[in-house]
């Protein structure tokens, strides 16, 4: 007896939804990273999601000697990132007559696991995608090369306006060194935090190997782990991205991004339905969230790296 499509719907929501959403996460080393670092979190709602933050000292403060007069004046010192909800799909079609074709039940369920993975794969290209664009699609997350800047307007605040904002740019550096390496490190470490992961192309990946000593290639073995290749610079991994721009280095500080999934369209599962007008049964996997950053300056790049 052929299955119906309830139980396809149940069918590929029990065994390939968890298998694709795990897919999807480990398809990028960040990505990936995001989920076992933490910076991956599940929100609840609201009209968008707004970061705090907090950009100037108190100026009602000082030394003072005896019965000085002490100021009492206010300064604005915090305000905020907002970051609109964005949202993706994948669809899943199945027509009439391919299904007619595919008679039988394991037919029918390997022909849904094909149709699911071609899904995930689209997904996977699209969130990658994301992670590292400048911006330029209205749609989408903003992704690193609009956070990590120094002239973007990044949670509804111009980096060109508030230096505060701004993240530490090299233009200029076409040949990668270690001393160009440790300049963009100690610049972004402040109050002994620095930069917790580095993340270039794989052409850049292969040229800070060159640099180092044979006894120097240390990798980290969490990232090893992960499936992706990975060399350290000062304790921290130094990771190979296949979606990372031509000629980029980031160097970035994870305590101070945000992936944020709606709790109720973290790859959501809507199951099969049969238009009005069509002989296909469609279902689609949703996700609804953000990409974004409190705290710019504690990340850099490095964007014309060519040798």
């Amino acid at each position: 007896m052929a299955l119906t499509y309830d139980q396809i719907s149940a069918i590929t929501q029990k065994k390939y939804i968890p298998k694709l959403v795990d897919n999807i996460f480990d398809s990028d080393p960040l990505f990936q990273r995001a989920k076992k670092k933490g910076w991956y979190e599940k929100l609840d709602g609201g009209t968008s999601v707004i970061y705090p933050l907090a950009y100037a000292q108190t100026t009602a403060s000082g030394w003072y000697a005896g019965a000085d007069t002490l100021s009492t004046t206010d300064n604005d010192q915090m305000t905020g990132a907002e970051y609109a909800w964005k949202q993706i799909y994948a669809n899943i079609s199945i027509s009439r007559i391919d299904e007619l074709k595919n008679s039988g039940d394991s037919q029918i369920v390997n022909f849904v696991k094909q149709k699911t993975m071609m899904a995930e794969k689209t997904l996977i290209d699209k969130f990658g995608d994301a992670l590292y664009n400048a911006g330029t699609d209205a749609k989408a997350v903003g992704g690193l090369r609009l956070i990590v800047s120094a002239s973007n307007t990044v949670g509804g605040i111009a980096q060109g306006t508030y230096s505060w904002w701004q993240s530490t740019v090299d233009s200029t550096t076409a040949t990668l060194s270690m001393a160009k390496l440790q300049t963009m490190d100690t610049a972004l470490t402040i109050n002994n935090e620095g930069p917790t992961v580095y993340l270039g192309t794989r052409a850049n990946y292969n040229r800070y190997y060159a640099l180092l000593q044979p006894q120097q290639r240390f990798q980290d073995s969490e990232t090893a782990k992960g499936g992706f290749s990975s060399l350290m610079f000062n304790g921290k991994p130094f990771i190979a991205g296949s979606k990372v721009p031509a000629n980029y280095v980031f160097a970035l500080n994870e305590s101070y991004l945000h992936i944020g999934a709606h709790k109720d369209e973290d790859m959501r599962f809507e199951p099969f339905q049969k238009p009005v007008n069509q002989n296909v049964k469609t279902a689609k996997v949703y996700w609804t969230g953000i990409f974004g950053s409190d705290n710019n300056r504690m990340h850099g790049v490095f964007s014309a790296v060519t040798a």
